[in-house]
């Protein structure tokens, strides 16, 4: 019985994701379909890539991980299948593979799909979970391999002696905000050094908490989450709303609103004394 993820930007209201549902069944009734996220942000790429790097994590090996994110942004001819740390991802050959695994994956096919439509493109995504389970965990015979895939890469922190620099990368339903510096990261620059976490010019948090229960209520902390990376929050509040905090938005990016002044509350600064 084979492990199925669902994640999406095409939402839950109308039946295009229980039809892809249906798909998978009738190709095997046995599979078990599981929905990590339906509403992604077609222009938000790192959000969806944090989303399916830390939710893959957890599955166990030889999971089949379909991700649907703009899939029609551009003519699509093909999709790719891709191996990666012992997991299965597909999705369109638009850069969020390489976003997802931080890397070229060795082990990556192309499948050719007709441009008629996404139920079209999974239908033929179905059949391709079944051969590959067919051949025994292999990518021999199911499509063509190919090594000139469309590569973006997760925003990186950039650093200085005495500071480091960080983007929003996710915000929650929370409202907590979570920044692109991994624990390891900051405790390699930190060096044992006194810190201060700024954002909004003047907003400070000094410290790491082990979680929101060793603050009071109403008080910012700041604190590494589960999947290791710096989170901002306000215990039992919302400190995207209350500060004006957005999260990166690459359509934005490319058209050159950070030109216009627009993107100052995408970047935490960290100090160090």
């Amino acid at each position: 019985m084979a492990i199925v993820t669902l994640t999406t930007d095409i939402g839950q209201q109308d039946y295009i994701v229980g039809a892809i549902k249906g798909q998978l069944l009738t190709v095997d009734s046995t599979f078990q379909i599981t929905d990590i996220n339906h509403y992604l942000s077609q222009a938000n790429y790192p959000q969806a890539a944090y989303i399916c790097k830390n939710a893959f994590a957890y599955f166990p090996p030889n999971s089949f991980h379909i991700v649907i994110l703009n899939f029609f942004e551009h003519s699509n001819s093909h999709f790719l299948i891709a191996k990666h740390n012992q997991q299965w991802i597909i999705c369109a050959d638009n850069g969020i593979l390489t976003m997802i695994t931080g890397e070229k994956p060795k082990e990556v096919i192309a499948i050719n799909i007709p441009n008629s439509g996404i139920l079209s493109a999974t239908a033929i995504m179905a059949k391709s979970i079944q051969q590959i389970i067919n051949s025994k965990y292999t990518l021999s015979n199911v499509g063509l391999e190919t090594n000139q895939i469309v590569e973006k890469y997760p925003l990186r922190a950039t650093a200085g002696h005495n500071w480091m620099e960080g983007q929003i990368l996710f915000i929650d339903n929370f409202e907590n905000v979570v920044i692109n510096i991994s624990e390891k990261e900051f405790e390699e620059h930190r060096q044992g050094r006194a810190f201060s976490i700024v954002f909004k010019r003047d907003e400070v948090i000094g410290r790491i908490s082990n979680n929101y229960a060793s603050t009071n209520e109403g008080e910012k902390l700041a604190w590494f989450n589960s999947a290791g990376y710096l989170e901002i929050a306000i215990n039992k509040g919302n400190i995207a709303g209350l500060f004006g905090l957005q999260g990166y938005n690459e359509k934005m990016h490319q058209q050159g609103a950070v030109n216009q002044n627009k993107w100052f509350y995408q970047t935490v600064r960290i100090f160090f004394s």
